[in-house]
């Protein structure tokens, strides 16, 4: 999760579409280039250990765009695909 925020700060484009799920990754990414990541926080995770194939992430960003500041909560989940964490889409809030 964290890897994958550090990408949407600095727009990495291909990293994000390599960590995400092919059942689920869109076919094109344009990170919004007014949007600035600020912050990160962890609020709760499951599974995730080298024993699982499944985990989850609660999680909420801050950001700034144009000015304005802003919250993204949400709770995602990755599976393990070929050996590494992938993010499949976003859950409803435990």
């Amino acid at each position: 999760m964290r890897s994958r925020y550090s990408a949407f700060a600095v727009r990495d484009r291909a990293y994000l579409l390599r960590t995400w799920h092919p059942d689920t990754a869109p076919e094109r990414l344009e990170p919004d280039p007014d949007t600035r990541w600020r912050r990160l926080e962890i609020l709760g995770a499951t599974g995730g250990s080298p024993f699982h194939t499944e985990g989850t992430v609660f999680f909420r960003a801050h950001f700034t765009e144009r000015g304005h500041k802003g919250v993204v909560e949400e709770h995602s989940r990755f599976v393990r695909r070929a050996g590494a964490w992938m993010y499949l889409d976003a859950a409803g809030a435990p």
